[in-house]
Protein backbone atom coordinates (compact mmCIF):
# COMPACT_ATOMS: atom_id res chain seq x y z
CA UNK A 1 0.00 0.00 0.00
CA UNK A 2 1.40 3.38 -1.00
CA UNK A 3 1.92 5.86 1.83
CA UNK A 4 2.64 9.59 1.87
CA UNK A 5 5.88 10.92 3.35
CA UNK A 6 7.61 14.17 4.15
CA UNK A 7 11.38 14.05 3.71
CA UNK A 8 13.13 16.63 5.89
CA UNK A 9 16.75 17.46 5.12
CA UNK A 10 18.78 19.82 7.30
CA UNK A 11 21.92 21.27 5.73
CA UNK A 12 24.41 24.10 5.96
CA UNK A 13 26.96 25.72 3.65
CA UNK A 14 30.67 25.15 3.90
CA UNK A 15 32.59 28.05 5.48
CA UNK A 16 32.38 31.25 3.46
CA UNK A 17 30.09 29.79 0.80
CA UNK A 18 26.57 30.77 1.88
CA UNK A 19 25.71 32.68 -1.32
CA UNK A 20 27.04 29.88 -3.57
CA UNK A 21 25.24 27.29 -1.43
CA UNK A 22 21.89 29.10 -1.64
CA UNK A 23 22.21 29.64 -5.39
CA UNK A 24 23.18 26.00 -5.99
CA UNK A 25 20.48 24.56 -3.73
CA UNK A 26 17.63 26.74 -5.01
CA UNK A 27 18.49 26.89 -8.71
CA UNK A 28 20.14 23.52 -9.34
CA UNK A 29 19.79 20.95 -6.58
CA UNK A 30 16.04 20.98 -5.92
CA UNK A 31 15.18 20.65 -9.61
CA UNK A 32 17.74 17.88 -10.13
CA UNK A 33 16.35 15.93 -7.16
CA UNK A 34 12.83 16.23 -8.55
CA UNK A 35 14.03 15.12 -12.01
CA UNK A 36 15.99 12.09 -10.75
CA UNK A 37 13.61 10.75 -8.11
CA UNK A 38 9.89 10.11 -7.69
CA UNK A 39 9.59 12.89 -5.08
CA UNK A 40 6.62 15.18 -5.85
CA UNK A 41 7.67 18.58 -4.55
CA UNK A 42 10.44 20.48 -2.81
CA UNK A 43 10.64 23.68 -0.79
CA UNK A 44 13.40 25.32 1.25
CA UNK A 45 13.33 27.16 4.55
CA UNK A 46 15.86 29.02 6.71
CA UNK A 47 15.69 28.93 10.50
CA UNK A 48 14.08 32.16 11.72
CA UNK A 49 13.45 31.40 15.40
CA UNK A 50 13.01 28.61 17.90
CA UNK A 51 11.60 27.61 21.26
CA UNK A 52 13.46 25.01 23.26
CA UNK A 53 16.45 23.25 21.74
CA UNK A 54 18.04 25.05 18.79
CA UNK A 55 17.94 23.31 15.42
CA UNK A 56 21.35 21.79 14.67
CA UNK A 57 21.55 23.29 11.16
CA UNK A 58 20.04 26.47 9.70
CA UNK A 59 18.56 25.28 6.39
CA UNK A 60 15.65 22.90 5.82
CA UNK A 61 14.47 21.30 2.58
CA UNK A 62 11.06 19.63 2.69
CA UNK A 63 10.17 17.11 0.01
CA UNK A 64 6.87 15.29 -0.49
CA UNK A 65 7.04 11.66 -1.53
CA UNK A 66 4.93 8.53 -1.91
CA UNK A 67 6.09 4.96 -1.56
CA UNK A 68 5.68 1.63 0.14
CA UNK A 69 8.14 2.38 2.96
CA UNK A 70 10.53 5.00 4.30
CA UNK A 71 13.40 2.77 3.21
CA UNK A 72 12.06 2.84 -0.36
CA UNK A 73 11.90 6.65 -0.29
CA UNK A 74 15.48 6.88 1.01
CA UNK A 75 16.71 4.39 -1.61
CA UNK A 76 14.97 6.41 -4.34
CA UNK A 77 16.63 9.60 -3.08
CA UNK A 78 20.08 7.98 -3.21
CA UNK A 79 19.79 5.80 -6.33
CA UNK A 80 20.68 8.41 -8.96
CA UNK A 81 22.69 10.81 -6.80
CA UNK A 82 25.73 10.51 -9.09
CA UNK A 83 23.64 12.06 -11.90
CA UNK A 84 23.11 15.25 -9.90
CA UNK A 85 25.60 18.10 -9.78
CA UNK A 86 27.53 18.20 -6.52
CA UNK A 87 28.74 21.46 -4.97
CA UNK A 88 31.55 21.99 -2.48
CA UNK A 89 29.41 24.83 -1.07
CA UNK A 90 27.10 22.20 0.51
CA UNK A 91 28.56 20.67 3.68
CA UNK A 92 27.95 16.95 3.10
CA UNK A 93 29.53 15.97 6.44
CA UNK A 94 26.86 17.65 8.55
CA UNK A 95 23.66 17.10 6.53
CA UNK A 96 20.84 15.10 8.12
CA UNK A 97 17.82 13.33 6.58
CA UNK A 98 14.55 12.21 8.16
CA UNK A 99 11.55 10.57 6.52
CA UNK A 100 8.19 11.04 8.25
CA UNK A 101 5.17 8.89 7.37
CA UNK A 102 1.76 10.54 7.19
CA UNK A 103 -0.45 9.06 9.93
CA UNK A 104 -3.48 11.32 9.86
CA UNK A 105 -5.36 13.82 7.76
CA UNK A 106 -4.29 17.42 7.29
CA UNK A 107 -6.19 19.73 9.64
CA UNK A 108 -6.96 23.22 8.42
CA UNK A 109 -8.46 26.20 10.17
CA UNK A 110 -12.11 26.84 9.36
CA UNK A 111 -12.98 30.18 7.82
Amino acid sequence: MTKNYKVLILTEPTAGNEDRYNNYYEHTHLEEVLQTTSLHSAQRFKLAGNAGETAPLPYLAVYEASGNSAEEVLADLSARRQEREQSDALNLRTGRVWVFEEIGPKHERSQ
